[in-house]
């Protein structure tokens, strides 16, 4: 499976980002997917509570993170049948409407790409190596214990 993962400090644009991804997987010769699993998540406006939110704080441990979604990417990519995988997740300060989050997925057949986009992208949201702290307008914030439910 061809894989690109990257933590990203600042904004992108993920429709971009994917064109550039499948200009590199065709650069290097590789064929395209018959078919394409693709996640856009975008940072909230409003906590659970309905609280206005700044901004959405990610951090995490360079080195250890990249190693920890390349392993998880592997698996689910085998159970799948996945032929490539782009992984683009912002850290540091996310403000209301950023992208936060992108997931590809290239498969021969719409059903794996989709399920393994949608497994990929539930092993990130629980499994992944990072730390969220929300800030609320009125300048308060919360380091968050849980992910939010599907």
């Amino acid at each position: 499976m061809h894989l690109r993962i990257e933590l990203l400090h600042q904004p992108f644009e993920p429709f971009s980002s994917l064109e550039r991804w499948h200009c590199q997987l065709h650069a290097q010769g590789h064929a395209s997917s018959a078919a394409e699993g693709l996640f856009i998540g975008r940072m909230r406006a409003h906590a659970a509570d309905g609280s206005a939110l700044e901004a959405l704080e990610l951090n995490h441990y360079s080195g250890m993170s990249e190693r920890h979604l390349e392993q998880l990417a592997h698996a689910c990519g085998a159970r799948h049948h996945a032929r490539s995988c782009l992984i683009q997740h912002r850290i540091g300060r996310v403000l209301p409407g950023e992208p936060i989050v992108l997931v590809a997925i290239g498969a021969d057949r719409r059903g794996p790409a989709q399920r393994c986009c949608q497994e990929l992208l539930e092993l990130l949201k629980h499994e992944a190596p990072f730390w969220k702290r929300e800030w609320r307008a009125d300048g308060s914030s919360e380091w968050l214990s849980a992910n939010t439910p599907l």
